[in-house]
């Protein structure tokens, strides 16, 4: 099979004569360009990528008798040892191949950065053939492209040269497929080429080449790379090192190109209308709209003309699914206008924030019973049930998670509400919306019949198949990262004016983002420096977020509804969290463009089986990590320092803060606090008026969570996690009777929480923290194990069963004595001294 051409690209008249001014030679390639590739509306377009292994290019395999490159497949019936061997030969054949190839697509990319030097220098003269902006417009990337692919090939070749059994490559090709973010940018930036190409055009054609194919030969690279990387799998044992790391360029690699597809190919997702006209699908996705006092979950089209919202129809087994409309609005009638105060019809109805969570422990528990079924003999029949109950809670879940508005209307007055999980979510409606609405659109009008065609042409061309749920993935798919995340938001460039700046960041977890954390605001800057860090807690995520924001300080600006943000989005964008990457001990840095605003950030990551552990500090003359009564008794009170002036702090000037426990203060602030009390430093009480109230919340939280030993010790955790009576007066009897063998520091410290934080829950109305949420928030801070009774051969295995089946008891035992307090404990903090000296 031949390899790919860039037939379907538009010939660039530009390029060929820059070649022809510089007079270079690519010696052994023929470009094809002669054919004009036009869309449907008659804009240029990239061709459709062919994601097919078998189109892979087989540079130095054999062929077969008509031509065709062959596959290198060892002959069946050798020994096995011998069969490794002769793969691993194979293995050489197609990496020498590939090598080669690599060294052309250098030098084709020498010849496309030819010209770009001497232009960047005459563009600073009197007569520019064209301007800096051009230049770097027509060659954006191409530059780093090179470099990434010389790198790739400096190490490549040694480990050929010096072939053996031992020798890996797969970090290579998983280092070079992690570099696609450079491509993507490439490609986005192709059609902006082309077009500045164009006013550049009245330079003459050059005959000698066709640099058009020179210039789609990043693309052509990323698809032959991917499919070599199928030959390489073929021809590595399992057992090889190579291997897993060569699955995951692989997936990478399919998942980029995927991506380009829908991006690029007007021909998947296009419908002609009865005027002959392309109505081109441009998005699609499930949305939950509220309907009549309700939510239900609709699947959205946006076209480039119009908005239609369907619903799937009910349809015998066996019978082709097929969509309903439930309405459309052409484009040019839509307005994205805010409510008037009057209109009461669109009230959104927000289910209490523990239910939410409870939902998302009952998901993790049949997961974790999944899993085990898998490996049980005859468990299948048990995991399809278990799928099946998964499914409708994961369902319930994405229905009754969102609360974030995104209202549109039509000029008749009609409104529709929908509600999403997350702001970049609703802007990047917002925005492919707007920029179709500035095209020159017609109000359309669909008979009956029309409808029903346009409809039923949906089935085929959704982009989104099903709802984003665990249940509808192939278990080979990723499960994403359990554990906790810490970014630095670092920086951001980029910006024309000055203005007052800040970033949120989502991740994705139960098959929705959520934003967990916020910087500062930067105030009257082009170029803030945050450099503030985060703890993200993840449960199965798989991507990290950025939004950057300009702060409005105009109250008249702002809208009444609590979930509405009314701060102008700057940027946004989106990195996927590589376990490999990731989970290095070291801190990786990265940078998102956005906009043509760049954020630069750092992050790393702890599994959850780490994060767990309760580490004793080597240090016995601080407060973290040192037991309690050690802290009590060298400061001679009954609770410890730490914990009375943050409670007083947070109940000072805190207790009305939305999200107070919950919301993630900055690191670095939270570690400087730690700092202090560790050294006891006297401006203590000053840096806690200074510091931000989320930073103090976390601090306490961080205290109780690096105690050596939980505040409700081993023993009493194991007795309260097996209670199981049915009878009220019994369990209260029961729970008592564990508080009071509790030792007195860590009774007195217990009760002074459970009053703060019933105070706290007493604002709810105001701050949205419920007992549910705060016995959520502290239940396993106060109950996880001591790293000596982690060890002590339990029958979960990993970390994530182990917070499945922990956490709801350790949930509900706090929760229990939030809403239960007896009597008794009036009396016992009556006949025990709170403390007998300050500090």
């Amino acid at each position: 099979m031949e390899p790919l051409s860039a037939r379907g690209l538009p010939r660039l008249s530009w390029i060929d004569t820059l070649y022809s001014n510089f007079n270079y030679n690519t010696d052994g390639y023929e470009g094809d360009g002669t054919e004009d590739g036009k869309s449907q509306d008659g804009s240029e377009t990239l061709p459709y990528i062919d994601e097919s292994p078998t189109m892979s290019p087989q540079l130095c395999a054999p062929q077969g008798p008509d031509g065709e490159a062959v596959s290198p497949t060892p002959p069946e019936g050798l020994p096995p040892g011998v069969r490794v061997c002769k793969g691993l030969e194979m293995k050489k054949l197609v990496l020498s191949g590939f090598l080669a190839s690599e060294e052309i697509y250098i030098n084709q990319l020498e010849a496309l950065l030819l010209p770009m030097r001497p232009l960047k220098a005459t563009a600073t003269t009197s007569q520019p053939v064209l301007t800096i902006q051009q230049v770097e417009t027509i060659f954006y990337k191409i530059q780093d492209i090179f470099e990434i692919h010389k790198e790739f090939y400096d190490a490549l070749l040694p480990n050929i040269q010096q072939w053996d059994e031992k020798v890996t490559v797969g970090h290579l090709f998983q280092k070079l497929a992690s570099q696609l973010g450079v491509y993507k940018a490439f490609v986005d930036n192709y059609k902006v080429a082309l077009e500045t190409a164009e006013k550049c055009s009245q330079v003459k054609v050059s005959p000698l080449l066709s640099p058009t194919a020179l210039l789609y030969k990043p693309i052509d690279r990323v698809t032959r790379s991917t499919l070599v990387l199928h030959d390489l799998l073929k021809h590595t044992p399992k057992d090889h090192p190579d291997f897993p790391l060569l699955q995951d360029a692989l997936r990478i690699s399919q998942n980029f190109l995927s991506s380009i597809n829908e991006e690029i190919d007007p021909r998947r997702t296009a419908v002609t209308t009865p005027k002959g006209e392309a109505r081109q699908l441009v998005k699609d996705g499930f949305l939950v709209e509220v309907s009549e006092s309700s939510r239900k979950v609709r699947h959205v089209f946006l076209f480039t003309d119009l908005l239609l919202c369907a619903k799937m129809k009910k349809t015998a087994v066996g019978r082709h699914q097929q969509y309903e409309c439930k309405w459309y609005i052409p484009l040019a009638d839509l307005t994205f206008q805010t409510l008037d105060e009057s209109d009461t019809s669109h009230s959104i109805q927000v289910l209490p924030e523990h239910e939410i969570e409870e939902m998302k422990i009952k998901i993790s528990v049949l997961k974790s019973e999944i899993q085990k079924e898998k490996k049980a003999p005859k468990g299948q029949s048990r995991v399809e049930r278990l799928r099946k109950k998964m499914n409708e809670q994961e369902s319930w879940l994405l229905l009754h998670s969102p609360t974030i508005p995104f209202r549109i209307h039509n000029k008749h007055g009609k409104s529709y509400l929908f509600l999403l999980s997350s702001d970049y979510e609703r802007s990047e409606w917002r925005e492919s919306i707007q920029k179709l609405q500035k095209k020159d659109l017609q109000a359309c009008v669909l008979s009956s019949v029309e409808l029903q065609v346009l409809t039923s042409s949906c089935f085929k061309l959704r982009t989104v198949h099903n709802i984003p749920v665990t249940s509808n993935k192939d278990d080979e798919e990723t499960p994403g990262l359990y554990g906790f995340l810490h970014v630095i938001v670092h920086s951001a460039k980029g910006f024309k004016e000055s203005a007052n700046l800040y970033c949120t960041l989502e991740v994705d977890s139960y098959g929705y983002f959520v934003s967990k954390a916020k910087t500062r605001v930067f105030r009257d800057t082009t170029e803030p420096q945050w450099n503030e860090e985060f703890e993200i807690e993840l449960e199965g995520s798989q991507y990290l977020r950025i939004l950057c924001y300009e702060k409005c300080y105009d109250k008249s600006m702002l809208n009444k509804d609590d979930n509405e943000i009314v701060d102008k989005i700057m940027g946004k964008g989106q990195v996927q969290l590589d376990p490999q990457t990731v989970q290095s001990k070291n801190w990786h840095m990265d940078v998102i463009e956005m906009n043509g605003i760049k954020v630069e950030f750092s992050m790393k990551f702890t599994s959850r089986d780490l994060s767990l552990k309760r580490t004793p500090s080597k240090k016995q003359s601080g407060v973290f990590g040192v037991k309690i009564n050690v802290v009590t008794k060298r400061e001679r009170s009954k609770v410890p320092y730490i914990v009375r002036q943050c409670i007083e702090e947070v109940e000072k000037r805190g207790i009305d803060e939305v999200g107070i426990y919950r919301i993630s203060g900055v690191a670095t602030d939270i570690q400087a606090l730690k700092t202090a009390f560790d050294t006891n430093t006297k401006d203590i009480l000053m840096m806690l008026s200074d510091m931000d109230i989320n930073a103090i919340a976390g601090t306490l939280k961080l205290y109780f969570r690096e105690l050596p030993e939980p505040l409700l010790t081993d023993q009493m955790r194991a007795s309260e996690l097996k209670i199981s009576l049915s009878d009220p007066a019994a369990k209260e009897n029961c729970m008592m009777h564990l508080l009071r063998s509790l030792p007195d520091p860590n009774l007195m410290t217990f009760l002074t929480l459970l009053e703060h934080l019933k105070r706290v829950a007493e604002k709810e109305p105001i701050n949205k923290m419920s007992l549910h949420n705060l016995a959520t928030v502290f239940g396993p801070t106060l109950l996880r194990p001591s790293e000596s009774e982690t060890t002590k051969g339990q029958h979960i295995t990993s970390a994530s069963d182990i917070w499945s089946h922990d956490v709801m008891a350790q949930v509900q035992v706090l929760l229990y004595y939030l809403q239960h307090p007896p009597i008794s404990f009036a009396e016992l903090k009556r006949n025990t001294l709170y403390f007998s000296t300050d500090v």
